[in-house]
């Protein structure tokens, strides 16, 4: 693991950490802020996700269904059963 993966790693646990404590912080001043900014930003994060989503079922390229083949399997118990009802 190179050293530069493991800053980040550690500047991503700081900043959590940091980001937790002042959330702790607002939530003992009974800050509204404290709770509207995160669900804000979770329910944008959601509503995103789902307009991706929806744009993407909606763009997407569907060609015409080519037909399957048959195995050889399939073939053979197929001529198998028809030859057995023939006699």
């Amino acid at each position: 693991m190179r050293e530069s993966s493991r800053a980040q790693g550690w500047a991503i646990c700081i900043g959590a950490g940091v980001l937790a404590l002042i959330f702790l912080i607002g939530l003992l001043n009974q800050s509204y802020w404290a709770l509207a900014i995160p669900v804000a930003i979770l329910g944008f994060f959601a509503l995103g996700l789902a307009a991706w989503v929806g744009f993407t079922i909606a763009t997407i390229r569907v060609d015409a269904e080519t037909p399957i083949q048959a195995t050889a399997d399939e073939v053979r118990s197929e001529t198998t059963s028809s030859d057995n009802n023939a006699s």
